[in-house]
C-alpha cells in the first residue's frame, strides 16, 4: 500500500507564491507517474501538472502553465509543486497523485492508482 501526505498549503495573498511537498511511503515510486490535481468547492476535481519517473518531461493545464513548476526527488521519493503568481481562482484543495501512466493524469483521473489526502491552498485577492 502506498500513502502520499502532501504538505504545504496555507493562505496567500494574489501574486504570492507557496510551494506543496508531497512524500509518499509504503512503497518506491520512482517508475510512477506522480502530480497533482486540485479541487475547488462546487466544482470538479481537475489535473494540474504531472511529471515522469525521470523528471524530465512535464505537463501542465493551461491555466498554470508559466506560472506552476512540478519536479520530483526519487532518492527522497518526494514530489513538489512549486507555485508563483498564484490567483484566487487557483484557491482549491490541492491533491498528489501517482500512477503508471500519463495517460490517467490528463485523460481518466478516476483510474488513477494512488492518491493523497489533500492540502488547502487559499489565495485572497
Amino acid at each position: 500500500q502506498v500513502l502520499l501526505v502532501e504538505s504545504g498549503g496555507g493562505l496567500v495573498q494574489a501574486g504570492g507564491s507557496l510551494r506543496l511537498s508531497c512524500a509518499a511511503s509504503g512503497r518506491t515510486l520512482s517508475t510512477y507517474f506522480m502530480g497533482w490535481f486540485r479541487q475547488a468547492p462546487g466544482k470538479e476535481r481537475e489535473f494540474v501538472a504531472v511529471i515522469n519517473w525521470t523528471g524530465g518531461s512535464t505537463d501542465f493545464a493551461d491555466s498554470v502553465k508559466g506560472r506552476f513548476t512540478i519536479s520530483r526527488d526519487n532518492a527522497a521519493n518526494t514530489v513538489y509543486l512549486q507555485m508563483n503568481n498564484l490567483k484566487p481562482e487557483d484557491t482549491a484543495v490541492y491533491y498528489c497523485a501517482a500512477d503508471r501512466a500519463r495517460f490517467d493524469f490528463v485523460v481518466r483521473p478516476s483510474r488513477v492508482d494512488y492518491w493523497g489526502q489533500g492540502t488547502q491552498v487559499t489565495v485572497s485577492s
